[in-house]
């Protein structure tokens, strides 16, 4: 992975919300969670809701623009659009989650099973991935309902199944997870560290290496992501870029 200054170790991109209903009648994206990495949403336009489920159980917390709220890892997460939800997303351990840290919540039988999970995650040929997206979508809302309502029924086993169920599923590829991570985000922070020792020592040498940066966005229709119409951003620094 080339390296990359943006404040973090993150990546960016710009997200608009699935606008299609669920059969729950609830328009939104796939409800899933991430193994390592924290999320955050900034939102710049519409109305909605995040749908979570976490240790304390259920919550609906309301969106619009100027919102911003972040999910650890562990949270499940259901990205409801109400009225023309954008948001733009900042996700921690840049180049982690497309390796394979989300899981989405379809039901037990297929989350216990890696083949079965491979299949239903994919969304195939560029053609009819929208209709593909969907029944995506629809499948893991259908276990979403199951964790929701075993939750607020006052039963933990469900939730706590499907995390050791997907903790099963991504192991084999996480051994991998621990270079991206030195790659972006501990390279980051121990650059930052070598840096506020120079200063501390009187040394700013550094401070002529000053660049300014643009992410470059991606061309094309957006891709279809989990929680709805994506565009992503390059944050390679430029003269990595070359």
């Amino acid at each position: 992975m080339s390296a990359s200054s943006f404040p973090g170790g993150t990546s960016l991109s710009h997200l608009d919300i699935y606008g299609d209903a669920a059969p729950d009648g609830v328009c939104g994206g796939s409800p899933h969670m991430h193994l390592v990495s924290t999320e955050a949403y900034v939102v710049v336009s519409g109305t909605g809701a995040l749908h979570t489920i976490d240790g304390e159980g259920f919550h609906e917390t309301p969106l619009s623009a100027g919102s911003v709220v972040w999910f650890t890892p562990g949270t499940i997460h259901r990205a409801v659009n109400h009225d023309e939800l954008k948001v733009v997303v900042l996700m921690s351990n840049a180049g982690l989650p497309e390796a394979g840290d989300a899981v989405m919540t379809f039901p037990a039988d297929i989350v216990t099973d890696a083949a079965a999970y491979a299949q239903a995650a994919s969304l195939g040929e560029p053609e009819g991935r929208a209709e593909r997206a969907s029944r995506r979508r629809d499948l893991a809302v259908a276990g979403f309902e199951v964790l929701r309502d075993a939750v607020l029924a006052g039963d933990p086993s469900p939730l706590e199944a499907f995390r050791a169920a997907a903790g099963a599923l991504v192991r084999d590829r996480a051994a991998a997870w621990s270079d991206l991570i030195r790659e972006r985000p501990l390279a980051q922070a121990e650059r930052s560290l070598a840096l506020a020792q120079a200063v501390a020592g009187g040394d700013v040498a550094h401070l002529g290496e000053a660049r300014v940066q643009q992410a470059a966005a991606s061309t094309g229709e957006r891709s279809f992501g989990m929680c709805g119409r994506l565009r992503t951003y390059d944050v390679t620094d430029q003269e990595n870029q070359k």
